[in-house]
């Protein structure tokens, strides 16, 4: 999907640019950082009140960790992409009259160019993300009263910068003036970088598609993947996802995504967005291309590399029961000890995830699993690490960039 640059160039600056974020100390960078591939090298993410990047963030003043991990951006701009989150609570859909089913229903609105800039607004409502807790600032207040609360201030935020306005003027022909400037320009801007930056199509699995031969062992592990491993099954089409929703089996930790009349450390996956029983500890099938770059792996982050998710798929009971909570990517967070792995001392809730599991066992031997490791390298673009736009050295706010 083509983006147009200028809108392009206002999303790389909004991108990083903390004024977004309920309390201004987090922008949607410092979880989808350049220098981590889109990602934040964590199983389960430290939002709001958090300080510094990666593994090396520190918890500073957050009440909780974000509940899943937070995805890679590479190519969700993809004209086949039609649902995004792990949940799959965004979706291309007439159902509200807007283009979208989402968690602000009839409330989002309308004018957003597609599922891209639609998602870029949904980190800025979520409490433990980057809005904030209520008391702390206007768009935590205004968020807990409607999810579409909070987005009038912070497009008013963003029009009270006089280079954002003369940019967007520039750049939009729906902005003529700084009052024509809302939450719609500010989700197509993002959307516009987004497409634009996280595009990669140029691995070596793309030249072995025009006749050039993979590396020996990536070889066998691309007959592997698309034969006796099955991986394929799942793992179809151009990004290697089918969309789809599975129950992987993974080891249960963390916060969980509670729901108001489900506060149980849990995460009930797709059925958190469709309340349907059958859709219970199911999670969305994520792409595979540049996945070497993009550990830990999971909902939850909870394999630190490809051969131990790669273990877990060939033998998903095996593998969570030899499981340790140091496999998991956790800043140090003493006051959260209790509360990280509590759900795994809940026997009764622990046998409900076991019996859910979409996976057919399948014999991998150590070679194999080797073998499997080098094709998904194999996925990693040429250019991967030289982005078109990267990250800015400043931004518009004066505020510090992450």
């Amino acid at each position: 999907m083509d983006s147009d640059p200028a809108q392009a160039r206002i999303g790389q600056l909004l991108f990083y640019d903390r004024i977004l974020s309920g309390n201004r100390n987090i922008s949607c960078g410092t979880c989808h950082h350049h220098d981590l591939a889109s990602g934040d090298g964590l199983s389960l993410g430290i939002g709001e009140g958090g300080i510094g990047l990666g593994e090396e963030r520190l918890v500073g003043d957050i009440r909780k960790r974000v509940p899943r991990n937070a995805p890679s951006l590479w190519n969700i701009g993809h004209n086949s992409i039609d649902v995004l989150f792990h949940d799959g609570r965004l979706e291309v859909s007439n159902q509200f009259g807007n283009g979208f089913d989402s968690p602000a229903e009839e409330w989002l609105p309308q004018g957003l160019d597609n599922i891209v800039a639609a998602q870029a607004l949904f980190p800025l409502t979520a409490q433990f993300e980057m809005a904030g807790n209520p008391g702390e600032n206007d768009v935590a207040g205004a968020t807990h009263d409607r999810i579409d609360a909070a987005w009038p201030i912070i497009a008013a935020r963003v029009r009270g910068n006089e280079t954002y306005v003369d940019m967007f003027i520039e750049a939009f022909d729906s902005v003529e003036e700084p009052l024509d400037l809302t939450i719609v320009e500010i989700g197509n801007a993002l959307g516009a970088f987004i497409n634009t930056e996280w595009r990669s199509f140029d691995s070596p699995y793309d030249a072995w598609l025009a006749g050039t031969p993979l590396p020996e062992n990536a070889e066998r592990g691309r007959a592997l993947f698309f034969g006796e491993a099955r991986c394929a099954t799942c793992h179809s089409g151009p990004l290697f996802t089918d969309q789809g929703f599975h129950a992987l089996g993974l080891p249960a930790f963390g916060p969980g995504r509670t729901r108001t009349f489900d506060k149980m450390p849990r995460d009930v996956g797709r059925m958190g967005e469709t309340d349907l029983l059958s859709d219970a500890y199911r999670f969305r099938t994520p792409s595979l291309r540049n996945v070497a770059l993009t550990a830990p792996y999971g909902h939850n982050g909870a394999y630190p590399s490809l051969a131990d998710m790669i273990r877990h798929h060939a033998d998903p009971v095996s593998a969570r029961a030899a499981w340790t909570t140091d496999m998991a990517a956790l800043p140090d967070a003493p006051r959260f000890g209790g509360v990280d792995f509590a759900i795994r001392q809940d026997t009764r809730e622990m046998a409900r995830q076991v019996a859910v599991l979409d996976i057919n066992p399948v014999a991998l031997s150590v070679a194999e699993v080797t073998y499997i490791e080098a094709f998904l390298h194999a996925l990693t673009g040429v250019t991967a690490d030289a982005r078109p736009m990267g990250r800015p050295e400043s931004v518009p706010s004066g505020l510090p960039v992450d």
